[in-house]
């Protein structure tokens, strides 16, 4: 019998899946994962990713060799699975009811403004720029003035 390792990515311990031969399919293992966990089928899908190697398995035909260590991950069905954290923090679409900022000159003198503003909460900006302006607040009492 051979085995995989699999643990949610919440959870401390693993637990193992077992099953014949020398490879199983990522198809099976999330049907197994699934019927051991009682997961539904209907409402979401795993997503597994080697806990090593930390490649994400995405083809459900693809092959995962016995004694490997998984890391798995409910995703709603019809999530769109993002390729890496940098496809998700580079996005430069400007948010909902903002307009892009284009001058650099301009941005660094709004971001000076909106540094100097006590609730930043109220502020009329962008959640981005209202983060920046929070990060930049908080490490001014760490500058080489002080």
């Amino acid at each position: 019998m051979a085995c995989v390792h699999y643990k949610f990515a919440s959870k401390l311990n693993f637990a193992i899946a077992t099953f014949d031969g020398r490879h199983n399919s990522l198809g099976d293992l999330k049907k197994q994962i699934m019927g051991r966990e009682k997961l539904k089928a209907a409402k979401c899908d795993l997503q597994i990713t080697n806990a090593q190697t930390e490649e994400e398995y995405t083809d459900d035909n693809a092959l995962i060799s016995k004694n490997v260590s998984v890391i798995v991950r409910r995703i709603p069905i019809g999530a769109v699975k993002s390729t890496s954290k940098a496809d998700a923090i580079g996005r430069t679409e400007p948010v909902m009811g903002t307009s892009m900022v284009t001058d650099d000159s301009s941005a660094s003198l709004f971001l000076a403004q909106l540094t100097k503003t006590a609730n930043l909460a109220e502020a009329n900006a962008s959640e981005e720029d209202k983060i920046k302006a929070m990060m930049s607040q908080s490490g001014h009492a760490y500058g080489p003035v002080n």
